[in-house]
């Protein structure tokens, strides 16, 4: 972090984005992949990046990590340029991608340590536990592991380098639920340490458990992003209500769309700011027992890609409510 003079002349630190997008295109021939994308990944935050597959998520990371060279707009990365400085910044980050080749020969503790020296050196201590909490016997070769466990390897690297940043796309692709909730828990406690994480998964939940801000990408750009609060303060929340008093007009409600009663159970989405004025006229019917969900994750997402303007219809046949991975590809290249 570069250092800056405060009032009085004092140091202060000044704190800088570790990742930076601005106007970021990128085109393959005659296709745009990324059309003037805005991403800003803050020190000491946990981004989660979300969109389908063919949405540019993978397309961006590379640009980032100095894989592919931009084709316009900026992008700064721990305050470099990812492409002129990518030997580096490289021993400052840890990527973990969502399909992890590995040495065939060379045994999974062999490879850990390879990509530990490549970047700032390993914590062995902390080598050692996530070792045992991810359940991975290092003696192996790399040509006998799963695919589970070829992302076992590549996690337990990123997370025992001294790094300051992780660059995590779709992560635990392989991974059964269990090692999913300890990925959690471990992301959690780098979360804790300050380190600055970049996270494209296909788990909503993963995400929204995670996450401090959220950018939803579609067709090459970002469309919606932000906290999880300041994203759902423009969504509309969903209300049920058991009524005990009639009748009800229910398009006289305010603030409400899609009123529905079934006969004493009313059913209805209303704007967050227009929750208690609902409220209060619904008091006048007698409430015997009310429900209110905010939107979820999942809600969010679907509404950049449901309906008649949604690209490829993945919140339509693609994905059902309640399925934490409704919508979202399972890792291949984006």
């Amino acid at each position: 972090m570069p250092w800056g003079c405060g009032p009085g002349g004092h140091s202060v630190v000044v704190m800088v984005n570790a990742i930076e997008i601005d106007g970021l295109v990128k085109r393959f021939g005659s296709f745009t992949a990324l059309s003037g994308l805005d991403l800003q990944v803050r020190a000491g935050e946990v981004h989660g990046l979300l969109g389908p597959n063919g949405a540019g998520k993978s397309t961006a990371i590379r640009v980032v990590l100095g894989l592919l060279r931009a084709d316009g707009g900026s992008v700064s990365l721990l305050g470099g340029d990812p492409w002129r400085d990518a030997v580096a910044l490289h021993r400052r980050l840890a990527y973990v991608p969502g399909d992890v080749s590995l040495w065939p020969g060379m045994t999974g503790g062999e490879a850990i340590d390879l990509l530990g020296t490549l970047r700032g050196g390993l914590d062995e201590g902390r080598r050692a536990h996530l070792l045992e909490r991810f359940e991975l016997d290092p003696t192996k070769k790399g040509r006998s592991y799963s695919k589970g466990n070829r992302q076992k390897v590549a996690i337990v690297a990123a997370l025992a380098s001294d790094v300051e940043l992780l660059v995590l796309d779709e992560p635990t692709s392989g991974l059964d639920p269990l090692m999913e909730a300890v990925f959690q828990d471990e992301i959690a406690a780098e979360k804790a340490r300050g380190r600055s994480i970049l996270l494209s998964s296909h788990i909503l939940t993963e995400v929204e458990a995670l996450a401090d801000r959220i950018s939803i990408i579609r067709d090459g750009v970002i469309v919606d992003s932000g906290t999880l609060d300041q994203m759902r303060a423009h969504a509309r929340t969903s209300v049920t209500a058991r009524l005990t008093r009639q009748p009800l007009q229910p398009h006289a409600l305010p603030g409400v769309s899609g009123a529905r009663l079934d006969g004493a159970l009313l059913t209805c989405a209303v704007d967050p700011h227009r929750l208690s004025d609902l409220m209060g006229s619904l008091a006048a019917y007698g409430i015997e027992s009310l429900t209110v969900s905010p939107p979820s994750l999942e809600d969010l997402f679907l509404r950049h890609y449901d309906g008649p303007n949604g690209s490829n219809g993945a919140g339509g046949s693609g994905g059902s409510a309640g399925s934490p991975h409704a919508g979202l590809d399972a890792g291949a290249p984006a």
